[in-house]
């Protein structure tokens, strides 16, 4: 019987060492760009036989054997996935991040004022859009927030309706003459008749979570949440359908890219703003390519503001005039900007 336990503690024991002998380790790029083929391999670092290993990149099985295209991918993270069998009957899963990047760097843009209009300085402009002839805003704050109809020339509100108080107000677009509004923290966005402002229904959020900015293509709704995601929804469900995120061609600017807040959608770019800062990312909307950055210090003060908090927010655009406008929170006066490259 002793010679039995000794033969059974002594097989654990190899068994164990056996499986402590087996180091696997993945090689994948750490980046890649546009041209975004490439290959994995998993080796066993002590040379112990291996059975065979599966490979997958997001959850998807490699199209021939370790091989793989992102070429067409959205930017940033990606994870490969080798599982590994050996030992007969084991397995395990090892992964690797793969970070895609932008290929060229962005491109830099100061601006040059055209025309000069008042501003409801007391809103705290959250969304803003251009649409037959007249700006329509949402603004912020719980008790404040609204939904109005605004006169280019005069910054008169010609129409307006509240928001519960309960909810803090933030981006909006129209969408098949519907108002689609954002609140910022409660999960809920409404949909408004663009004509009579009234309330029509609701919808919640997904993994988005929060509500920021928000604008459209001509398919999809497209959602900010202060990350550096933008989310494609769905504007009958409001599901999200995909999400991009914002990149340079370099990891160390890239990771500095969040707070996406409000959201213009201009000659197929989606123009973001940051929050808390004066500048607008000009970001492609098939991969989050960040393309361009568009410096407008100066404006908050021309507007009559200061600080970090009422800052440049409000992007409107024109696309029959090809005019581009601007304004930010508490700001009495928007702007009509040209871009002109640095």
């Amino acid at each position: 019987m002793k010679v039995s336990i000794l033969l059974v503690i002594t097989s654990a024991i190899l068994f164990v060492s056996c499986e402590k002998n087996y180091r696997f380790k993945l090689e994948t790029p750490k980046t890649v760009t546009n041209n975004g083929k490439f290959t994995a391999k998993l080796t066993e670092i002590n040379n112990q036989p291996i059975d065979s290993v599966l490979y997958s990149l997001d959850g998807k099985p490699a199209s021939k054997n370790n091989s793989f295209d992102l070429s067409n991918a959205r930017l940033g993270q990606h994870t490969v996935t080798a599982i590994v069998f050996y030992a007969g009957n084991k397995n395990k899963s090892v992964l690797n991040t793969v970070m895609k990047l932008a290929e060229k760097a962005p491109k830099f843009y100061s601006y040059e004022i055209v025309n000069t209009y008042n501003h409801d300085k007391t809103a705290f402009t959250q969304g803003l859009e251009f649409h037959d002839g007249y700006l329509y805003e949402s603004t912020g704050q719980k008790g404040e927030s609204n939904i109005r109809k605004v006169e280019l020339k005069t910054g008169n509100v010609l129409k307006s309706k509240k928001i519960d108080a309960a909810y803090f107000g933030e981006g909006s677009t129209i969408f098949n003459n519907k108002i689609h509004m954002l609140t910022w923290q409660s999960n809920l966005g409404f949909v408004f008749d663009l004509e009579s402002f009234e309330k029509e229904g609701t919808f919640t959020y997904g993994k988005s979570v929060e509500g920021w900015g928000l604008t459209h293509d001509t398919k999809y709704l497209i959602k900010s949440d202060g990350s550096k995601r933008l989310w494609f929804l769905d504007p009958k469900t409001h599901k999200e359908i995909k999400f991009i995120e914002a990149y340079t061609n370099k990891i160390s600017t890239s990771k500095g890219i969040n707070k996406l807040n409000e959201l213009e959608y201009v000659k197929g770019k989606v123009y973001a703003n940051v929050w808390q800062k004066n500048f607008i990312l000009i970001i492609n909307p098939s991969d989050g390519t960040i393309e361009g950055v568009v410096d407008l210090k100066g404006l908050q003060q021309k507007a009559g503001q200061s600080g970090e908090n009422n800052v440049l927010n409000g992007i409107a655009y024109d696309a029959e005039n090809d005019k581009l406008f601007v304004t930010g929170k508490r700001w009495e006066k928007l702007f009509e900007i040209k871009l002109k490259e640095k």
